[in-house]
């Protein structure tokens, strides 16, 4: 599980690092908004932990540009500012929690874990089977009918599909679902992917060439509008 930790003080930051890695996460750390914004694009989180006073661009300002395009990932500030305006604030940004500095450690990573497990199990379907346009897809037997009839998915295959069901209607780039499918936040060639999609536009399209279903969202990634 990985967790971005944006944080302007230095020993602060590298305690907070060490002791997340002690409970098995894996720490990418920024210590000003313009980097952090630029780690959100490029790789998959589970968790950003966000001061709100930062060099560049402002925790507020990171938050309500990653809910932009990403509901999905765990928020929590840690901020000197304690009002209950500060929280209030925060909250609306779009963050999932609010702590005030200073905070025990302990706290801290129960927060987390919990944004974490909350993450995992929001990728849980719990589908059998699903159905779109006339395609229908069974996930217990990888058995499948699309546009020319019968056939059966890959592992992969299914996998990515559970993920578009899950996040249909939105946006999903390419490090996110390597991420999410093969275990990857950075990959030699995002080919990977779009060959996929190839595949599934073969399968479920009627007309692979002016695809209804997965869309192509240019240099971002795919979406799935059933």
């Amino acid at each position: 599980m990985r967790v971005l930790l944006v944080e302007d003080e230095e020993e602060l930051r590298k305690i907070i690092k060490l002791n997340l890695e002690l409970e098995g996460y894996e720490v990418v750390t920024c210590g000003n908004g313009l980097d952090a914004v630029e780690a959100v694009a490029s790789q998959f989180f589970n968790v950003l932990v966000l001061d709100i006073m930062l060099p560049g661009i402002n925790g507020i300002q990171i938050c309500e540009q990653v809910r932009l395009r990403n509901n999905q990932v765990g928020i929590i500030f840690i901020s000197a500012k304690d009002t209950s305006q500060d929280r209030i604030t925060g909250l609306k940004a779009g963050a999932d929690d609010y702590l005030t500095k200073p905070f025990e450690l302990e706290e801290l990573l129960l927060r987390v874990n919990n944004l974490v497990k909350r993450s995992s199990e929001d990728l849980e379907t719990g589908i059998s089977e699903y159905t779109f346009g006339k395609n229908k897809v069974n996930f217990e037997t990888y058995e499948a009918f699309g546009t020319s009839g019968p056939f059966r998915l890959t592992n992969k295959e299914a996998l990515l599909l559970k993920l578009f069901i899950e996040k249909q209607n939105e946006v999903v780039s390419r490090q996110q679902i390597l991420q999410y499918v093969w275990g990857y936040d950075v990959f030699p060639s995002t080919r990977t992917v779009d060959n996929f999609i190839l595949n599934f536009r073969k399968y479920f399209e009627p007309n692979p060439k002016q695809p209804q279903y997965f869309q192509s969202i240019r240099s971002v990634g795919y979406k799935f509008t059933p």
